[in-house]
């Protein structure tokens, strides 16, 4: 599959952020449900006057109903005499018209060979939860997770450092026909600020459905004691969903980061990642 743009036409990248609360996800679904795709895409037909011209946007990751994104990357092919048109005050004209809970920051020529999906290096995500007696700040409600236990941020860690890796995390994942379970786990480790919330950072060269939250759920079980902290790689290694690992709420979830290889290497980093993968020793299929 190439990324080469449709002569007479530009890949433009849109920068953007969203609070998910009121979306049933990323991406455009039958029976006329409110997604950020769609309402985005409505946005452009309309601040560039294109008429029954639709956008079909690509994006780095499709995040869940409910899920936050603060550094959400998509891209959209836009003709040429369009873009050029209306590219000095798109930004300005979508942040009339877009809702007030979904924003686009950047909207820039993509490089050559750019996809905002099959050329990111890595997504960062950060899940936030307080185990305050008394619960969440009002003020950030729809953002952190409550746990009305005691969290051992230690032990959260420890766990979470037998998950970090190249894996098949199927144990953490709701399969998909087709789609491999194998991802590269870069960073996963727990931080307690000074207001007592519990930042948990997840970066991985790609997600698997429900992975984050499943992960989390576990470390929730290892934080306040359920389950020691060998236990959410031992489910790693066992290769089927345990009962016990809870996909956690997702207003908890925020995407903070996209990123991406230099422009010359773009165009190979996405051929590369549309390659289904195996772990070293496994067979091909």
């Amino acid at each position: 599959m190439s990324d080469e743009v449709e002569p007479g036409f530009v890949r433009v990248r849109l920068d953007l952020g969203y609070d998910g609360a009121d979306f049933s996800g990323w991406a455009k679904q039958a029976g006329g449900r409110r997604t950020v795709q769609g309402e985005i895409e409505d946005a452009l037909r309309t601040v560039t006057r294109s008429g029954d011209r639709s956008y079909e946007l690509t994006v780095a990751g499709r995040t869940d109903a409910g899920v936050h994104a603060r550094g959400q990357v998509a891209h959209v092919d836009i003709a040429a005499g369009v873009w050029e048109e209306h590219r000095e005050k798109l930004l300005k004209r979508l942040a009339g018209r877009l809702p007030k809970d979904v924003r686009v920051w950047r909207a820039e020529e993509a490089p050559a060979g750019f996809n905002a999906r099959f050329s990111a290096i890595w997504r960062r995500y950060a899940y936030r939860v307080t185990d305050h007696p008394g619960g969440v700040d009002p003020l950030l409600r729809g953002h952190v997770l409550w746990h009305d236990w005691p969290l051992d941020v230690d032990a959260m860690n420890e766990a979470a450092r037998g998950l970090v890796g190249e894996h098949d995390f199927a144990a953490y994942c709701k399969r998909r026909e087709g789609a491999t379970t194998i991802r590269t786990l870069q960073e996963l480790f727990l931080t307690r600020g000074s207001d007592g919330v519990v930042t948990a950072t997840v970066r991985a060269d790609a997600f698997c459905h429900n992975m984050v939250r499943s992960l989390i759920g576990a470390l929730l079980f290892v934080g306040d004691g359920h389950r020691g902290p060998e236990w959410p790689a031992k489910v790693l290694a066992a290769g089927v969903r345990d009962s016990a690992v809870h996909v956690v709420r997702p207003h908890g979830l925020t995407l903070e980061e996209v990123a991406y290889p230099a422009d010359e290497l773009l165009a190979e980093r996405s051929r590369a990642a549309r390659n289904k993968r195996t772990l070293p020793g496994a067979g091909c299929c």
